[in-house]
């Protein structure tokens, strides 16, 4: 669908107003949705089982109950679907996070609160990501667990399959995350509940808006 069609799509449905700005890409395209806020991307890093789908999960649940339109963007969903084709060279990861950051940069521009739940390991990865989307309201989230706890908690499995070398390449094990040196917002999901994380979350976000 072309940005006409999507624009034209959206204001059909009554939720959204628009303003142009001169130009025929989503960038350009300013919309502000009819609950009364802005769109944006809260950014969720962190090792694997540290929490950060179950926060967005939880967080987009509460926001809807706030009014605050709001859409979760799953790291492994995305894999499964729209990044399928991808494998896990590095060229592949970078690939991987662009699409996702394309995605988001569409729905924040449609107004809606975008939460994004990747991995995302490397610094300068996050970095471009940042500046990409510097026009989109964009904040960084580290989601903090030590390895030690996401790997007992192993939601998936992958760390036990790691561990044994059934799985290679495995963020944590045998492959670098890079934690972030000034990220907008910590949530230190080794210390305190998801639901004390999801709380601070929200607050932010509505912080965020205004």
């Amino acid at each position: 669908m072309d940005i006409r069609s999507f624009t034209a799509f959206c204001a059909s449905s009554g939720r959204h107003s628009f303003a142009w700005r001169g130009g025929k890409t989503v960038k350009e395209l300013r919309m502000v949705d009819a609950d009364g806020h802005r769109g944006c991307v809260m950014w969720l890093t962190g090792l694997p089982g540290a929490g950060k789908t179950t926060i967005c999960r939880q967080t987009e649940r509460e926001l809807g109950r706030l009014g605050i339109r709001s859409v979760t963007l799953d790291g492994d969903q995305l894999r499964q679907g729209l990044c399928r084709d991808l494998g896990y060279s590095e060229q592949d990861r970078q690939e991987n996070l662009r699409r996702a950051a394309e995605v988001a940069a569409m729905f924040a521009a449609a107004g809606f609160v975008v939460l994004v739940a990747m991995i995302s390991p490397m610094r300068q990865a996050r970095d471009q990501i940042r500046q990409r989307l510097q026009d989109d309201g964009f904040a960084e989230i580290y989601v903090d667990c030590p390895l030690a706890l996401c790997e007992q908690r192993d939601p998936k499995g992958l760390y036990r399959k790691a561990r044994s070398g059934e799985v290679r390449d495995f963020t944590g094990i045998d492959a670098v995350y890079e934690q972030p040196l000034n990220a907008d917002l910590t949530l230190k999901t080794g210390h305190q509940s998801i639901e004390v994380s999801t709380e601070e979350f929200v607050a932010f976000v509505i912080r965020h808006l205004t």
